[in-house]
């Protein structure tokens, strides 16, 4: 017999030593917290997804909300994660997403 719940956090089961946990901080210097849930490369770029794991964001527990950001380096060569403004480069992003999910490469 299995022991089932989401692993978030707050289960108490130890899996949060398991995630990998990222603090973004906002323009307006607000840390958030989000679990980095997969990694990317498309068009020689590399990108994160991540699912914020803030209190106060509320998602459909159907459909978890999904942020991608573009992993860029600094002048120093520090890894920086920065949001993905070209459009079209967006829609490359998603596609590999999806595609991703499809084939079953990010399944828990």
């Amino acid at each position: 017999m299995t022991d089932e719940h989401k692993h978030d956090e707050s289960c108490d089961c130890g899996c949060e030593e398991m995630m990998d946990v990222l603090v973004l901080v906002d323009e307006e210097e607000q840390e958030h917290e989000f679990e980095l849930i997969g990694e990317l490369e498309v068009d020689g770029s590399n990108y994160k997804v991540l699912i914020p794991l803030d209190e106060e964001i509320e998602a459909d527990e159907d459909e978890e909300e999904v942020v991608i950001l573009k992993a860029v380096l600094d002048e120093n060569g520090e890894e920086l994660l920065s949001d993905i403004e070209d459009d079209e480069e967006w829609e490359k992003v998603a596609d590999a997403w999806d595609e991703a999910l499809a084939s079953g490469q990010f399944d828990d």
